[in-house]
């Protein structure tokens, strides 16, 4: 390659942020979508995805508080479209916004999910599907809280098992049929690793994660280049990482970073960090 066409690649700036919450969120903050918007042009961004929660098609757990605290109602989510178009009309001469959602995968539950999308999926430009359920047994573990997390070791025995199980049910929302409105591009994958300061390991399962990043390059999916794990205090790294990111980029896997901003000030945040 040019020495210069190198140098040029290198110093790229990343311009998009394909994963920014709202004030809709019920675990995120009351910044207004102006402040999302606004934050983004100081970054210097050209466009950006609002990703907020879809909402679950039904309870699956059996701490309905927590779950609703999970993602918004279907009411909330109505005005979240409607707020997302004004502010796609307010800056369209400044900036592109895409209006999208972020899809939880829940095993078992794909027909009830695929209903939800077909509902929402004419409005959709954008989107992310991404794991932050696994089931064990009968049982749904929010895998990215500590509690949760905990609660899968005890479970299946071994960090070595939890990651298995996270990554063996991202393989499975890849290859699952929800249907045409199925978002393209898979959320966070390295999630798992969010409390690998408290519980470290060196994943030694290539073959699962290459399994996952064939899938991945067959279906011609994206990655969510999530740098929000460098704000977990026992991640302190980007969710695509180690053994993981160099399959992607050995199969040339396209990422769209995402900052995952659940307030205004995380716009486009550490994208200069991979």
């Amino acid at each position: 390659m040019d020495l210069s066409l190198k140098v040029i690649m290198e110093n790229k700036k990343i311009v998009r942020d394909g994963h920014i919450h709202s004030p809709y969120c019920p675990h995120g903050t009351q910044d207004s979508f102006d402040m999302y918007v606004e934050k983004a042009l100081i970054e210097g961004l050209e466009e950006i995805t609002f990703t907020e929660h879809m909402p679950f098609p039904c309870y699956f757990i059996d701490d309905k508080a927590f779950q609703d605290e999970c993602a918004p109602n279907f009411e909330a989510i109505n005005k979240y479209f409607k707020d997302v178009e004004k502010i796609k009309l307010k800056y369209a001469d400044k900036i592109k916004i895409n209006i999208g959602l972020e899809v939880d995968f829940v095993e078992a539950y794909e027909e009830e999910t695929k209903k939800v999308l077909n509902l929402y999926g004419p409005k959709l430009e954008d989107g992310l599907l991404s794991v932050h359920f696994i089931k064990i047994d009968d049982q749904y573990v929010a895998i990215d809280g500590r509690d949760g997390f905990e609660q899968a070791l005890n479970l299946l025995g071994s960090i070595d098992k939890v990651y298995d199980k996270y990554y063996e049910t991202l393989l499975i929302a890849i290859q699952s049929d929800l249907g045409p409105y199925k978002p393209k591009r898979i959320g966070h994958p390295n999630l798992i690793r969010i409390f690998n300061k408290l519980y470290p390991l060196e994943y030694k399962n290539y073959e699962l994660l290459e399994k996952i990043v064939r899938e991945l390059k067959n279906r011609n999916y994206e990655v969510d280049v999530n740098t929000a794990g460098l704000r977990k205090p026992y991640c302190g790294e980007i969710y695509v990482a180690d053994a993981f990111k160099e399959l992607v980029n050995k199969y040339a896997i396209k990422k769209v970073y995402g900052s995952d901003s659940h307030t205004a000030k995380d716009v486009g945040r550490d994208f200069d960090k991979e």
